[in-house]
């Protein structure tokens, strides 16, 4: 007599086919119900959420506290940027600028005070080591370029802040001063 597929086993019975795949089917039932609901899709895309979207920060989060202060938001808008530097550039994302043709591009990275805090020593020995010119700007903040790149690094009570620009077509003085008036136009 056949039995059904989820029919008990006789007590003492050798365990069969149909209870070996009872116990994988369970797991793969719970397994289908917890997936939708972790990819739960009510908080929007992150290209729906501003330029900070995806930096893994949830600017309203108490947590930030905790780590000594909050993150600031990306301190220029694309024509802040090219007033600035007086050349034009386009709004990439995440705070970064870019020319529109892949070549020049500045990077801007907001960290909290502690963060930044908590890196600077490593950044400021990187930039010894990459760039040509180093110039300490005051307690926590230094410039640094080469003919190629530059970058700027300032660590302040509202934030961190760490400015990368790169393929300016520019020599080493001009790499410095237009950082310089970046960092001028830098929230206090």
């Amino acid at each position: 007599m056949a039995r059904h597929l989820f029919a008990p086993d006789r007590p003492g019975a050798p365990r069969s086919r149909a209870r070996a795949a009872r116990g994988r089917l369970l797991p793969l039932l719970l397994l289908a119900l917890l997936v939708p609901a972790a990819c739960d899709s009510s908080t929007g895309s992150p290209a729906s959420e501003g330029a900070d979207a995806g930096s893994g920060v949830d600017a309203g989060s108490d947590d930030l506290g905790k780590l000594g202060g909050s993150v600031p938001g990306c301190p220029f808008t694309a024509d802040r940027v090219s007033e600035l530097l007086g050349q034009s550039l386009k709004d990439e994302g995440n705070c970064v600028f870019g020319d529109g043709k892949g070549v020049a591009s500045l990077t801007i990275t907001m960290a909290s005070e502690f963060a930044g805090a908590t890196t600077y020593d490593y950044q400021h020995e990187q930039a010894g080591q990459q760039y040509e010119k180093v110039v300490d700007l005051g307690d926590r903040s230094y410039l640094a370029a080469k003919d190629i790149a530059a970058e700027a690094v300032v660590v302040g009570p509202k934030g961190s802040y760490t400015l990368i620009m790169s393929s300016f077509s520019m020599d080493v003085a001009g790499y410095e001063q237009k950082l310089r008036r970046l960092l001028d136009a830098l929230p206090a």
